[in-house]
Parts: structure tokens; C-alpha cells; sequence
């Protein structure tokens, strides 16, 4: 799909808006990018974020004196077909300090398809000074399943407390699992105008319509500022590989803008491609 904009996106230009709806073009309307053409190694690991799987593992530490902990954390997930390997659990995307006392925690985990999700491994390092940590539960989503699944603990993974085990294996509780519409991932290719000023270091995000009124969320294109920072520059051309809710096999229009603030906000948009990706990464 070829949605051409070529119009501001900018508080001081155009009619001031920050958010536009485009509608897809013929592609013979679109200017091939012919230097473009080439499989570059961030084309190639695209490829492969396509064929991976992300979850969004929430982590939460219970309300008991102490419960908290200053230990490095891992998990580990366990498929139908594969494992994750021992992921760190390093940056928390709500708090600075994590795995505090009463406190939620979300991360990031991206792995190959390992299959349905059957068990995890948590546990710490017991590093630091407060080590001992009491884990109230954990809830992995994971989209490309159209799965989110609670893992109940209740215990401590502490040296000196219940049985001394400071990592366990935890099994999803069956009645807790909410089941949704599998994600699906989609390609988009955002090109920005080659016009003074053109770059934008805003949060950018996009929403797609499909037919029925189907649309999926509003989802931003960068992960963080230092994302925003390098994307969206002037004359140059940023892939994602998004999951989102499936609209189905018609794209009736697209939704692109951000959420202005900063000192380069204004934005000057080329024009969106979109590839709806099979479950296989074509």
C-alpha cells in the first residue's frame, strides 16, 4: 500500500495540523526508490525482527516488608517448540528503580516463534545488598499468540526465606488466560522529505483502518526519545516492523502524525508504504 502525503505535519506550517489520514495510491503514482533496491543489514534485520515475537512481561513485586529487590533479575520463557534462553530483565519501561516493593514492572522480551507458551523461569542473581525478593506474579502478552497469560508466584526467592530457592518455575494459571485476535506484523516505510527543516525528532505514531470501521490501536514508531532522535531525519527512509490488530486483507486509509513538543517537531512527510507480513516473515 502507497499512501503519498507530501505535506507538513508542523504547528508553524501548512494549516497547522500535526496528524494526517492518507488513502493508498496506484503504485505506478509512487517514484520508485531505485537506490534503495539493495538489501541493506538493517533491511536484513528487519527480516528478522518480522519472524520474531514480542511479548510485554509484566513483573509484580509483592506488598511485604522487604519484598523488593536490588538482585539482577532473568526469565526465561518456555514454548511448544523452543525457549527464550535466560533473558535479563534490565530496563523497566515504568520505573527507573525496579522490582521495588508493591511496584509493577513492564519489559520488552523479542524471540524467535517458540511456539504456545507453556511454563517460565524467574529468579535473581542474589547480588547486591537487598537481594531477597517476594514475586506476587507475573503476565506475559503475547500478541502474535493473541494470548495474555498470568503467572502466579506468591513466594519468596530468597536465600534465607520459604525454601531458599532463589529462582522457580511458574505455570500459567488456565483460568486467568484472556484470549484475543492473534496480531499481525506489518511493514512500514516512512519517508521523509528532502525540504529544509523536513526532520522531526517528535514522537511519531499511526493507526490503520481497514474496512468494516476495523482500526488497530495508536502506536508509536520509536521505542524512546533516543529512537526518535535518529529516525524521521530530512531525505531519509525508517522501516518498522509493527504488530498490530489485523484490519483485515484492505488498508482504507492510515492515520500518521505525533504528538508535537521538543524543539524540531515540525515534520515534513513524504509519503507511507505498508506491507501486511505473513506469519512467516514474507
Amino acid at each position: 500500500y502507497y499512501f503519498p502525503c507530501q505535506r507538513w505535519l508542523a504547528v508553524e506550517e501548512d494549516d497547522g495540523q500535526i496528524a494526517r489520514e492518507l488513502v493508498p495510491v496506484d503504485e505506478a503514482f509512487v517514484k520508485k526508490d531505485s537506490e534503495n533496491e539493495g538489501q541493506s543489514p538493517a533491511t536484513l534485520g528487519l527480516e528478522q525482527k518480522a519472524k520474531s515475537t514480542t511479548y510485554t512481561v509484566k513483573v509484580k513485586t509483592g506488598d511485604k516488608k522487604n519484598a523488593g529487590t536490588d538482585a539482577n533479575v532473568f526469565i526465561i520463557l518456555y514454548g511448544s517448540k523452543d525457549d527464550t534462553g535466560i533473558v535479563s530483565l534490565k530496563a523497566s519501561k515504568i520505573n527507573k528503580n525496579k522490582f521495588e516493593r508493591g511496584k509493577v514492572d513492564e519489559f520488552t522480551v523479542e524471540s524467535v516463534d517458540i511456539g504456545d507458551l507453556k511454563k517460565i523461569k524467574i529468579g535473581h542473581d542474589n547480588k547486591g545488598n537487598s537481594t531477597g525478593w517476594f514475586l506476587e506474579w507475573v503476565e506475559i502478552d503475547a500478541p502474535s499468540l493473541g494470548q495474555c497469560l498470568k503467572f502466579p508466584c506468591g513466594r519468596w526467592l530468597d536465600k534465607s526465606e520459604d525454601d531458599g530457592a532463589v529462582e522457580r518455575i511458574i505455570f500459567p494459571a488456565e483460568l486467568q488466560t484472556i484470549e484475543y485476535i492473534p496480531f499481525v506484523p506489518y511493514e512500514i516505510t516512512v519517508y521523509t522529505s528532502d525540504i529544509f527543516g523536513a526532520g522531526t525528532d517528535a514522537d511519531v505514531f499511526i493507526v490503520l483502518y481497514g474496512s468494516d470501521g476495523n482500526c488497530t490501536q495508536q502506536k508509536s514508531l520509536c521505542l524512546n526519545k533516543r529512537e526518535q532522535r535518529m529516525y524521521f531525519e530530512r531525505n531519509s527512509v525508517n522501516q518498522f516492523i509493527v504488530e498490530l490488530e489485523d484490519v483485515g486483507d484492505i488498508i482504507e486509509k492510515i492515520r500518521i502524525g505525533h504528538k508535537g513538543g521538543g524543539l524540531n517537531s515540525g515534520w515534513h512527510l513524504d509519503r507511507v508504504t505498508i506491507r501486511r507480513l505473513l506469519p512467516n516473515g514474507k
